[in-house]
């Protein structure tokens, strides 16, 4: 089962679901936050003053886009 098939149909994934080792993309956080001003991820979405997170939709997107796993 590849890691596509987990994601939600709807809502948001923490920065811990998507990166680092256990993660749907193998990179660092830094990386990420890189790519985000890069245009190469998409921006995560404020949820409260300290939480953000990404909607599944575009992660999704992402992983079709990048073929990742």
């Amino acid at each position: 089962m590849t890691k596509t098939n987990t994601l939600p149909d709807t809502g948001f994934l923490r920065l811990g679901q998507i990166v680092g080792p256990n993660g749907i993309f193998p990179v660092s956080r830094s990386a990420w936050y890189a790519g985000i001003q890069d245009g190469r991820y998409p921006k995560p979405v404020k949820l409260s003053p300290r939480v953000s997170g990404w909607r599944a939709e575009d992660i999704r997107t992402l992983i079709e886009k990048t073929g990742s796993r």
